[in-house]
């Protein structure tokens, strides 16, 4: 039986920015590796898989070579695919049960919300690899549980760096994120996102990267209301509150294909 697979940009309010997800809906759960299979053949930094449960939808995200225990932008796609199909009502919450325990999306107007859970940095020796791999000064580097995080000096440096993806991808985390204060009044920082070793070189817009981002700018800045841009080619623009060891994470999102796999 075909399965329905819809493909979505988010953190984007146009289509061909923001980061793009595939979203699969199935009717019982799937084996990994067939999920694994599907990921790559969609080629996309993430694809999602959702099965309607009791309380929510079971919800799992692989990116072309593994699966990965949080993202971001995948979860925003899911919960914008829920609404925009009728399988959720717009004043129903969306609840999703995943690898990092139950997350939630809200839609706030044009906007969705998604409640995510902190994962904050500590200050971290940085391996010869780090160093090599990215090749820019640090001001900072620190690590959680899944990345390394890289303060710089300006946003224009964030924005010319030209990492060695292969020395990036030795390193024993899911990827690095590369920040600094933004030098747009509009934005109080920006980032970019390098995950080789997850088998994506560059992630457009990493929400999951924010939970760590989020406490990381609110301490330096003294604030817990921040807009973000991730200054990838394609761009995508995050709002976070800071609540505790939660995060608030939300985005814009807009469907651009709709297909079938053949079973």
């Amino acid at each position: 039986m075909p399965l329905p697979i819809v493909q979505v940009d988010a953190f984007t309010a146009k289509p061909f920015g923001g980061n793009p997800a595939a979203v699969c809906m199935l009717p019982g759960p799937r084996d990994q590796r067939w999920m694994q299979q599907v990921a790559l053949e969609m080629n996309l930094s993430e694809t999602a898989f959702l099965v309607r449960q009791a309380d929510g939808f079971d919800l799992r995200w692989f990116t072309p070579a593994v699966e990965v225990a949080l993202c971001g932008h995948a979860t925003l796609a899911s919960a914008h695919v829920l609404w925009e199909s009728g399988q959720l009502q717009p004043t129903e919450q969306a609840r999703f049960h995943t690898l990092s325990g139950l997350l939630t999306a809200d839609k706030r107007g044009d906007w969705i919300e998604m409640d995510f859970p902190v994962k904050a940095d500590e200050p971290a020796e940085p391996p010869a690899r780090l160093a090599e791999g990215l090749g820019l000064p640090f001001q900072y580097v620190g690590r959680n549980k899944f990345d390394y995080i890289v303060e710089v000096e300006s946003e224009a440096v964030v924005r010319a760096a030209k990492p060695n993806f292969s020395l990036l991808s030795e390193l024993p985390v899911r990827g690095v994120i590369v920040t600094a204060r933004s030098s747009d009044n509009g934005f109080d920082f920006v980032s970019r996102f390098f995950a080789p070793g997850a088998g994506v070189n560059e992630d457009p817009v990493t929400g999951s990267a924010h939970c760590c981002l989020a406490p990381f700018w609110a301490k330096r800045l003294g604030k817990i209301d921040l807009l973000a841009y991730q200054a990838s080619p394609r761009g995508g623009v995050v709002r976070i509150r800071l609540n505790g060891d939660r995060v608030m994470l939300a985005g814009q999102a807009v469907t651009v294909l709709r297909g079938e796999l053949a079973g």
